[in-house]
């Protein structure tokens, strides 16, 4: 057993800057010394799949990240861990736990059949691994190991089982943030999602420093058919996790206005990310709702966007500013001009440009270029 500072303190020197996780007994005294901790960042997900898209949008910002969860929802992870991290090649350091391990003391029934494949998941995954450290001594040799892997481009889990850690009682409180209500009428759509995105490229241009982060399926396609930018990033895959990889950036460089495409389908698949924007301190983040009703690239079937109010969720999880514009200009111009957390609920018309290309750049490039874009 080692004390959470000899670690978490070592792979601060290391370079790590930011932790993202959802809870786990096995991982309470390392999440409550980050918490605690004046120099590092802790953002807790909704759920483990946004916590590898937020370390994963850090990570693309120049601060190295660790994503850290129990091990029964991992499954949950799969899907980033496959779509987005090893696509685009950004390396993570993975802390899963290793509840239900077959060898190790009785847990609740729930933990024994992930308990039993978790490492097996791990290699079917082409994801490193080797159990968490429980000596001081073996500390050094873990972070090295992990650095080593992601400098290739391959995220390392460092599987903790119990007792791995000393408690660590956590003394923070959380900050209780005023609900906010909207009031205003939804709009109605009256503009394609080509005539949005190109009015929103118009003000994003590369020279303003701004950053656009587009979901997968045609909003990607789309951004990069109007013209292919450094500043842009493609999502594919991950679906519904571009608001996360646009909180880890936006967290990890303050000074840059980042600015999220996304789609009703996505944002129905992930709900939940939205309370963990809506609670983080974030001033730079403006997250534009392109609400279609369709599930478009996949033949047009309906999501349930046109029962749902997605500007009262924004405001209830704690967006500082919400709107509802269906004007292509309108939505531009408050892009543009936001200064603080932002949502817009675009709804557009359905349809797509002929001959609509795919990116030629390679994911890895795309991130590659985006990442240097960033950290330039």
């Amino acid at each position: 057993m080692i004390e959470a500072s000899s670690f978490i303190e070592a792979a601060k020197l290391s370079g790590f800057g930011l932790f993202c996780g959802v809870p786990c007994s096995y991982l309470k005294p390392f999440i409550n010394y980050v918490i605690d901790s004046p120099e590092l960042r802790y953002v807790g997900a909704a759920n483990e799949g946004d916590a590898v898209a937020i370390a994963a949008g850090a990570n693309l910002a120049g601060v190295r990240s660790v994503a850290m969860f129990q091990n029964s929802g991992l499954g949950n992870a799969v899907n980033p861990l496959t779509s987005l991290t090893h696509t685009f090649e950004i390396p993570l350091l993975l802390i899963p736990t290793l509840r239900g391990e077959p060898s190790g003391s009785i847990d609740e029934p729930q933990h024994e059949l992930m308990g039993s494949i978790t490492l097996e998941m791990l290699d079917l995954m082409q994801i490193p691994w080797e159990y968490f450290p429980i000596n001081d001594s073996e500390i050094d040799g873990s972070l090295t190991r992990s650095q080593n892997a992601m400098n290739n481009g391959h995220s390392y889990a460092l599987v903790m089982r119990k007792d791995s850690v000393a408690p660590v009682e956590l003394k923070s409180t959380p900050f209780k943030r005023k609900l906010n209500s909207f009031n205003s009428k939804l709009a109605a759509p009256a503009a394609t999602r080509n005539e949005m995105i190109r009015a929103i490229q118009s003000l994003t241009q590369e020279s303003t420093g701004a950053i656009v982060i587009a979901s997968t399926g045609y909003t990607g396609r789309e951004l990069y058919a109007c013209e292919d930018r450094a500043n842009q990033f493609y999502m594919v895959g991950s679906m519904g996790c571009a608001i996360s990889v646009g909180l880890g950036v936006a967290i990890s460089q303050p000074a840059r206005k980042v600015v999220v495409l996304d789609g009703d389908g996505a944002a129905l698949m992930r709900l939940g990310a939205q309370t963990t924007v809506g609670y983080e301190n974030v001033k730079n983040l403006v997250h534009v709702l392109l609400d279609n009703a369709i599930h478009e690239s996949t033949g047009g079937q309906a999501t349930v966007s046109h029962s749902v109010n997605f500007c009262s969720i924004a405001s209830a999880c704690g967006y500082e500013q919400v709107f509802s514009f269906s004007n292509p200009d309108e939505v531009a111009k408050t892009v543009a001009n936001s200064d603080s957390k932002t949502f817009i609920h675009a709804p557009i018309l359905p349809g797509i440009p002929d001959n609509l290309p795919r990116p030629k750049l390679k994911p890895a490039q795309v991130s590659s270029r985006f990442s240097d874009f960033l950290t330039q």
